[in-house]
Parts: C-alpha cells; sequence; structure tokens
C-alpha cells in the first residue's frame, strides 16, 4: 500500500465520520421513527355520514400500503444522499490538503524540463542532436463533421513547440460533409474509438512514444508538450497525463489562420453553459484532483492528455464495447498497475454544449456508457493482481457506484418523485438532514431524469445503450464580441414532453403544499424546480438563435 493510498483512507474514513458527526449534534439523525400510524392524520370518523367512505378507504390504503412502500424508499434515498454527502466532503478535503500541504506533481514524480524546446535558434543552427533528445510524439484529432471548430484544433496543435521532425499529427476524420476530406474510414465502425484504434496502426504511428488526444474543439497552448512529455520521460510507470479543461475567451490571435485562438466563450454564453461550467469545476477540482493525489487513478477525459503507446498496448488498446472509450482505457490501464497524473495547472480551452438537446444527448452518453462499463468491469476488478485492495474498493464504490449510479438515483428519485409525493403522505416521515442536500442548482433535478435513464439503460443493456451521437459544435460561429445573449431565451423549434409533463406535476405538488399544509413546507423548492423543468422544456436556456441544433 503505497502513502497516497493510505492517506486517501483515512481522509474518507474522516469525512464519513464529520458527516455523521454534523447529523448527530444536530439531533436530525433519528431511525427510530419509521412510519406514522395513520390515525391522527384521518378527520374523517366511521360514521361521519354519506361520501366520507372513499376518503377512509384512501386514508386506509395510504397508510397500510403507499406509505410503508414510499417510506423504504425514503431510507433508500437517505442512505445515498449520506454516500454522496461523504464522496463529495472527501474530494472536497484532498483537493484542499494537497494544496495546503503543496503536494504538486512535480514533488510525487520526477519532472525536468527538455531545454527549453526547439527554437528558431535551434532550428537555424541545425542542431540535429538537440532535436534528438526530444521523443517521437503523436497527435491525434479525432472528429466527426464538426467544420465549426477543426480549424481551431488543427491551427493550434501545428503552434504546438516540439521538434517538426519528431511531431506526428494525425487528422482522424470520419465526416461525411463532402467538405471535409482527410485520410477517412470507409465505416464509422466503433466511433470514436475505432478512429483511434485504426490511427495506431499506421506504421509511422508505431514509431511514437507518446500519443496525445485532442478532440476538434480543444485549442492547446504551444507550451503543452513540453510540460506533460517529461513527467512520461521520467517516470517509467505513469501511462496518462490529463490536463484541465478551461472555457473562455482570450484576446491572443493566430495571425496566419486569421482565427481568433480560443474563440468561444462557452461559460458566458447562456445560464446552461455557466451551469455546465460550475459542474466541471468540480469535476476537474475536486474529483480528477482527489483520485490523482491520492490512488494515481482517475477517468481519463477523453481528450487533452498524453498516453504512453506501450500502457494503451499493454491495456488492451482501444475498444469500442461502450461509449465512454476514454475511461474504459483508463480502468483497463490502471488494473495493469500503471499511474495517472492530473495537472490542474495545465489548461485546454475548449468548447461547452450550448443547447439543451447537444447538453442532454451528451450526457446520456456519459452516463449509460460509465454504467455499462460498471457492469462490464467489476469482475476484471475484482480480480485484477496488479492492484491494492484498498484501490479496488475506490474504484468499485467511489469511481462506478456512487458517481454513475448512486448520483443519478438519488438527485430523481428523492427530489423529484419522493419529497413531491411526501406533501400528499402525511404519514411519510422525511429526515430534515435528509432533504437539506436539495440541490441549489435546479439544473442537476432536471439533468438528472437523463442521466438516471442512461445509468438504467447502460446497466440493463437496453437497446439504446450503445448509441453515440456527437456533441454538436458552433465554434466561431457563435463568437461576437459584442453579443449579449439573454440568460432565458426560447428556440422557436420542439418542446421537450418529458421535461414539460413533469413541471405540470412538480407545480400540482407545490400547489397542494400551499393550499393544504402538512409537516412539511417544500412548495417554494417545488415551484422552483417546476419552472425549472418547464423552461427547459420550452429549451429556454439562452442560446443563440441562429445557431441551435434542434
Amino acid at each position: 500500500m503505497e502513502a497516497g493510498e493510505a492517506a486517501g483512507a483515512v481522509l474518507f474514513l474522516l469525512a464519513a465520520a464529520v458527516s455523521l458527526l454534523a447529523a448527530v449534534s444536530t439531533g436530525a439523525l433519528d431511525f427510530t421513527y419509521l412510519v406514522t400510524v395513520v390515525g391522527e392524520g384521518s378527520s374523517t370518523s366511521p360514521g361521519s355520514g354519506g361520501g366520507a367512505w372513499w376518503r377512509e378507504a384512501w386514508v386506509g390504503a395510504r397508510s397500510r400500503a403507499v406509505a410503508p412502500a414510499l417510506q423504504v424508499g425514503v431510507w433508500a434515498c437517505m442512505l445515498m444522499s449520506v454516500m454522496l454527502v461523504v464522496e463529495a466532503t472527501y474530494n472536497s478535503a484532498v483537493s484542499v490538503a494537497a494544496r495546503l500541504v503543496g503536494w504538486r506533481p512535480e514533488r510525487r514524480f520526477k519532472w525536468e524540463p527538455l531545454g527549453g524546446g526547439a527554437g528558431a535558434g535551434d532550428e537555424e543552427k541545425g542542431e540535429a542532436a538537440a532535436a534528438a533528445a526530444y521523443p517521437m510524439v503523436m497527435v491525434q484529432i479525432p472528429m466527426y463533421n464538426e467544420l465549426e471548430v477543426y480549424k481551431l484544433s488543427i491551427g493550434a496543435v501545428c503552434g504546438l513547440k516540439w521538434p517538426k521532425e519528431r511531431l506526428i499529427i494525425q487528422v482522424l476524420d470520419d465526416s461525411t460533409d463532402a467538405f471535409i476530406k482527410y485520410a477517412t474510414r470507409s465505416g464509422r465502425k466503433g466511433f470514436k474509438a475505432g478512429a483511434l484504434k485504426k490511427g495506431m496502426e499506421w506504421d509511422y504511428a508505431k514509431q511514437c512514444e507518446y500519443v496525445a488526444i485532442f478532440d476538434a474543439d480543444f485549442q492547446p497552448e504551444p507550451d503543452f508538450l513540453l510540460r506533460t512529455v517529461p513527467f512520461l520521460m521520467h517516470n517509467q510507470n505513469v501511462a496518462l497525463v490529463q490536463a484541465r479543461w478551461v472555457f473562455g475567451k482570450t484576446s491572443s490571435f493566430d495571425m496566419s489562420l486569421r482565427l481568433p485562438f480560443a474563440v468561444l466563450a462557452s461559460g458566458k454564453v447562456s445560464l446552461l453553459t455557466r451551469i455546465q461550467k460550475t459542474f466541471l469545476d468540480y469535476h476537474f477540482k475536486a474529483e480528477q484532483e482527489a483520485g490523482s493525489a491520492t490512488f494515481a487513478f482517475f477517468s481519463f477525459n477523453g481528450t487533452a492528455g498524453v498516453w504512453r503507446t506501450e500502457a494503451i498496448n499493454d491495456a488492451g488498446g482501444w475498444k469500442d464495447r461502450t461509449t465512454v472509450e476514454d475511461m474504459d482505457l483508463a480502468v483497463r490501464a490502471t488494473l495493469k498497475g500503471w499511474k495517472f497524473i492530473y495537472l490542474g495547472d495545465l489548461r485546454v480551452k475548449s468548447e461547452l454544449p450550448s443547447t439543451y438537446k447537444a447538453y442532454c444527448r451528451q450526457q446520456f452518453r456519459w452516463s449509460c456508457g460509465g454504467a455499462n462499463l460498471f457492469r462490464k468491469m467489476i469482475w476484471d476488478v475484482l480480480v485484477a493482481k496488479k492492484v491494492s485492495s484498498l484501490k479496488k474498493i475506490y474504484i468499485l464504490y467511489s469511481f462506478f457506484l456512487v458517481r454513475r449510479v448512486v448520483a443519478p438515483a438519488v438527485a430523481f428519485i428523492l427530489y423529484n418523485v419522493i419529497i413531491p409525493v411526501s406533501v400528499m403522505i402525511p404519514e411519510l416521515f422525511l429526515p430534515i438532514w435528509g432533504v437539506a442536500y436539495i440541490p441549489t442548482a435546479l439544473l442537476i433535478s432536471v439533468m438528472s431524469m437523463h442521466r438516471l435513464r442512461a445509468a438504467v439503460a447502460g446497466l440493463l443493456q437496453l437497446q439504446e445503450f450503445n448509441q453515440w451521437i456527437v456533441t454538436k459544435k458552433v465554434g466561431n460561429n457563435a463568437f461576437d464580441e459584442n453579443n449579449e445573449t439573454p440568460l432565458l431565451q426560447k428556440s422557436r423549434k420542439r418542446v421537450n414532453l418529458p421535461e414539460i409533463g413533469l413541471s405540470v406535476f412538480l407545480i400540482f405538488c407545490a400547489s397542494y403544499n400551499l393550499v393544504f399544509h402538512g409537516k412539511n413546507s417544500f412548495y417554494i423548492n417545488l415551484y422552483l424546480q417546476g419552472l425549472a423543468f418547464f423552461l427547459l422544456g420550452l429549451n429556454c436556456v439562452g442560446t443563440l438563435p441562429d445557431h441551435c441544433c434542434f
């Protein structure tokens, strides 16, 4: 057991203890109250006269069947809520602790600069020896009908500081657009994983020690390879160096392409993209950093990372069995004993989905693929011989169960089903400590519907579990220095009926709670949730109307 793993285990136990202590100290932890007997909640006596029989029948059925069944769901959700709180507390504690003690990757792993890069002076002098000190690196840019952004990634990659004779740029184009033509495949078998796998089969690819991957909307800074590759060169047990995604415009300008270097201010285009940025900031700052600092394991984000070619081959190469080929490769590589490094201070500009439809498709693909990979990898993780028992628990419990299954389940079932229904079931007991975790960002509540459906499809391998739809990009088309987009601007296209239906249900429950006061008053939150579902049902997300993909 390594020091990082031991520290991670200790911090996890401390996070669990703190969460339990907080519940006990507030007096909110009370498991003795299970189901309230219905008699005290009924105001109708058996002999109260005609028309009351149906009310008595409903009260009886409610207390003897409905409330007990829902109470089981309540305690299941309470357990899952505790799991989520402990997980979030643990990740945040590790992230803060790593920064306080200065536990940077440069201190934990060997890193030496590569002599300042391949500058113009070296090229003029023709110093072949200087270039020979740099390993062969291949940069892969997979794309599919991404005309709006492909120039950005290719232009940025061409500007990387690296000897040109030691760098290969490989564009993996599966596009069907007539305008875009590179070395393409005859079909899209395996989607992105198939393209990456095919790219590794070329003879020149086999000569490269390291492979950097950028999606078509990512623009790395010129020193990206100079900051990542040395970790791989000096640490033979490291397979992956992952950078952080950032979203926002800069004023830098590529004069050769006449294009802004980072054109899309995705975090500022709409309320939808602003909330996405918040979620992804937590993912990188807490989840990725915690995994890297403790177990040297986290999910490859599919782009903005550099792989050791040997590690890819050792793990079995790219596989197209799920829609999360990046996570699949990362798990298989770590089970072979490889370590990962996350560089939080190395940032790569990218684009966020700017329409609700595109965001739903992206989240469905990620959630479904992650849950399906959990199903496929359970046994492989259990029998792996090159990882410790603590790391196996971390992978199966934290990485898969809590984040891929529990998170979407409790977010939808508790906040969109049980809490709304509880206002009409007075016998139902909801501990205050359990509902105090009601999401402040209402998009979590809305997206949980799609994420739960995706997780179920992935776990059960339903017909839609392996669907791959590329997230629509807008690139330069959405960038305008003087553009001020309202936070809520309705698309003129179709409405989303599931969201509209749930909004009606939530608003009805809120109104019932407002008129017939019960033990709890959730109507303010329910009204806000209903409004969020209604607005997204009408596609009111603040996207630019000329570039929506509905």
